[in-house]
């Protein structure tokens, strides 16, 4: 990108040396922050931990920057900043080029990564998002110099946010110090200086139990498995999965360690977790006298005691205090240190036994002191989502939680804010400090999905509003690797000030992410930008398409006439819509035109001549037929069912086939990029295990999560099936094919004898095949295969053509 380019992004971005703008929630968390500075890691270490990033990212200009940590007084006021300067030494030869100082090392590495995309055109996803696009940057020697004067950005707002509760279940239940250092320095480029650090708990919740008498055969039907420790940790199940194998605590402690080394070397918060009064079910043998309650049941078939209806000990409880105060205790003793800030959510999708506010103000007050007795300096931070998702917290009842704690104390994570914005209807969290976030994702399915605008404005209007209490900005999606043009704009918005114009930042990015653009790519995104990424529909955007998501109801409860479906008020193209006769199933999720989208991919396919040779490009074509045709089979599964009611025997049989050969062939497709995978998920899995009987568990563990999820009898399938489905290479023609085919073979057989639909024999033959799939021992690829632009051209002819 030319100097003229990068001019123009500046003015678009509004960028020059920008006033700090301090909210009132700001000045509620001032102490925290002014702790947190001194408590940093020394300049030299931040430096090093940045060039450490950069050499990672791009060994060969290495030597091209230079970096300095600057106190925030040089930031033209309170706030965070970088600076982005010609090294003044840059007219010698091999000196450096491009001076970056920042406030922290995180600061530093942003400003970086603000170069590399607006003044060298590059762009940085996630390796699975077709990975970084260096190939723009100019050679060493020649970068493009800024303007004289140098660039300042600062941040409008501290804290940039970043994970979900569930995302170490989701996404980072495998991952090994490799992959946990190629996403510290992701988080680091994009600016992120507050991520959870969950890594390696269970060890530590041991030490804890242990004083409390407590053995740790008690723990083993306390913690989950591996894959299911998210859900474990907020009391919603016990013993799933598990019992977790001795080498599991000690590897995890040791990346725990490692992950948090590297944060704190950076500059970054981490956010460690505090007690929520879960406990184990030996705890309430040990003190009959304590205020234990047994929650209801969490998803579990037949309420069944093995795995549901944990223990929750009551924050009124003085065991409580003591608990709380004793893990935050062991954590400082473990690590040496601490952020201050802790996460905890007891009431995250647990809804307390009494209603009374002045009860649910003595309940957070008494987990508040629990943080406190062990660390003075200590902040609540809680996830908002039981705003959204429980019907319990009105108005009375939200008050008396948030103001059970000092005023600056607790800082509530507004979890859904760019569907769902709570800090509106709430009157900014009651004066509470919070954190503008962006949810997006659900149990890390594989769905195109955004609302850019949403993203582009909501941070700022939030910020910008009267009496301000927002202290941040964040990202808390439930699995990651998926959507990088959301994640993109989402992580530049810790460094806007104004509402961003989202059609010329697509212009940019598209350029950035191919490392060119043309007339087709850009017209094709245009068209994403109206569709996919525009949906205002307000739906929980959970992935229920019918490949991955497979209807458990008779046929004849299902409705599908193709209708004109509106669309913010105006009728868009046919297309057919599962209407819901019950609550077996939740319908697909269609707020776009599909014939729109189907022309954007015909752009992306002419496209290839130009773009095939790009990575990041392969991922998007991908993405976009897969996503195409999942559309197409809901439709086509709508066609089969519209075939059985007229009892047409031929047509449902050709049309079912046509279903199971377009499974096929999306599998084909997927295997196109590493993205797609299941292998890796697999591997990555086993990689951890220390012997054959943990390979076992652990690849049982990372089966179940994806298919069944949860507990099943014969004939009865898990509540939360296909809850963490994924469009992966492997998976759709090893599970989602076989079962499709199960029920099409009773739905023919069904038309041929003149008899209903066999319900039970559908439900036997899936779980059946569902639980040999999950024990089985398959190996997958690990690598990708075949022509993206080809096969993506291939599919289309054969199935979409002629709907554009």
């Amino acid at each position: 990108m030319d100097s003229t380019l990068a001019a123009i992004s500046l003015l678009l971005f509004s960028l020059f040396s920008m006033v700090y703008a301090s909210t009132i929630g700001v000045q509620y968390i001032s102490k925290l922050l002014q702790i947190q500075e001194r408590e940093r890691a020394p300049p030299s270490f931040q430096v090093a931990a940045a060039r450490g990033v950069l050499h990672r990212l791009l060994p060969s200009h290495s030597s091209a920057f230079e970096f300095r940590i600057i106190s925030k007084e040089k930031c033209g006021g309170e706030g965070a900043c970088f600076i982005i300067n010609n090294h003044p030494s840059s007219y010698k030869s091999g000196a450096p080029e491009i001076l970056i100082s920042g406030v922290t090392g995180v600061e530093v590495l942003a400003g970086l990564h603000w170069y590399l995309k607006y003044w060298c055109g590059s762009h940085i996803s996630w390796q699975k998002t077709g990975g970084a696009q260096l190939f723009s940057i100019p050679p060493l020697g020649s970068l493009p110099p800024v303007q004289d004067g140098g660039i300042l950005v600062q941040r409008p707002i501290p804290w940039n946010y970043y994970q979900n509760a569930v995302t170490s279940s989701y996404t980072f239940a495998w991952w090994d110090w490799e992959r946990w250092e190629q996403e510290i320095d992701w988080m680091a480029l994009q600016g992120i200086n507050l991520p959870l650090a969950f890594t390696g708990q269970e060890t530590i919740w041991r030490k804890v139990f242990q004083k409390f008498n407590i053995t740790n055969s008690d723990l083993d039907d306390f913690f989950g498995g591996p894959a299911f420790l998210a859900w474990s940790r907020m009391g919603n199940l016990h013993g799933w999965g598990g019992p977790l194998p001795e080498s599991w605590f000690d590897g995890q402690l040791t990346l725990q360690k490692k992950i948090l080394a590297r944060m704190y070397e950076l500059g970054m918060t981490p956010v460690l977790p505090a007690f929520s009064g879960n406990v184990p079910a030996a705890f309430k043998d040990m003190f009959p006298s304590a205020k234990i309650t047994r929650l209801g049941n969490w998803f579990s078939v037949k309420r069944n005691p093995k795995w549901c209806c944990t223990y929750l000990l009551d924050a009124t409880d003085p065991l409580f205090i003591e608990i709380g105060r004793t893990f935050i205790e062991e954590q400082l003793k473990e690590y040496g240190r601490t952020s201050h800030i802790y996460n905890c959510d007891t009431f995250d999708e647990n809804t307390p036994p009494v209603d009374d506010p002045g009860y649910i103000s003595s309940l957070g007050a008494a987990i508040f002191s629990g943080m406190q007795s062990g660390d003075d300096n200590a902040m609540w931070l809680m996830q908002g989502w039981l705003f959204s998702y429980d019907p319990f917290w009105r108005p009375p009842q939200m008050k008396a939680l948030l103001h059970s704690v000092p005023l600056g104390k607790l800082v509530v994570l507004d979890l859904y804010a760019e569907v769902k914005p709570i800090w509106i209807s709430s009157e900014q969290f009651y004066g509470v400090p919070y954190i503008w976030c962006m949810l997006h994702n659900f149990a890390g399915n594989i769905e195109m999905y955004g609302i850019l605008d949403a993203i582009a404005s909501g941070p700022i209007e939030a910020l910008t509003s009267e009496n301000s209490t927002m202290v941040g900005i964040g990202m808390s999606m439930e699995g990651i690797e998926q959507n990088p043009i959301v994640y993109d704009l989402m992580s530049e918005m810790a460094f806007q000030h104004k509402k961003v114009d989202v059609k010329a930042w697509i212009e940019l990015y598209i350029a950035r992410r191919y490392g060119r653009s043309s007339a087709l790519i850009r017209d094709a995104w245009n068209i994403l930008y109206h569709t996919i990424y525009n949906c205002t529909d307000e739906a929980y955007d959970k992935n229920r398409e019918v490949i991955v998501a497979f209807p458990d109801v008779n046929p004849s409860l299902i409705s599908s006439p193709l209708e004109m479906y509106p669309h913010n008020g105006k009728p868009t193209s046919r297309r057919a819509v599962l209407r819901e006769k019950t609550n077996a199933y939740e319908q697909p999720h269609l707020w776009y035109s599909t014939s729109e989208v189907i022309k954007a991919l015909e752009l992306f396919i002419a496209s290839g001549n130009e773009l095939s040779a790009s990575n990041t490009y392969s991922y998007d074509l991908v993405d976009l037929t897969r996503q195409s045709l999942a559309k197409y089979a809901n439709e086509l599964f709508l066609k089969i069912i519209d075939a059985y009611k007229f009892k047409d025997v031929d047509k449902v049989t050709s049309l079912s086939q046509k279903f199971l050969d377009l499974v096929e062939d999306m599998d084909t497709l997927l295997a196109c990029h590493d993205g797609f995978l299941l292998g890796p998920w697999l591997e990555s899995a086993k990689q951890l295990a220390q012997n054959e009987e943990e390979e076992k568990q652990f690849e049982w563990n990372a089966r179940t999560q994806i298919t069944m999820w949860f507990d099943n009898t014969e004939e009865e399938a898990s509540l939360l099936r296909d809850y963490g489905n994924k469009y992966w290479s492997g998976l759709l023609r090893d599970y989602y094919g076989p079962r499709a085919a199960i029920y099409f073979k009773i739905l023919i057989e069904s038309v041929e004898n003149g008899e209903d639909f066999k319900l039970d024999k559908w439900r036997r033959e899936w779980i059946k095949l569902t639980n040999n799939w999950q024990s089985s021992r398959k190996l997958f690829p690990v690598k990708s295969s075949g022509n993206a632009v080809s096969i993506s051209r291939s599919l289309y002819n054969k199935y979409l053509r002629s709907e554009s």
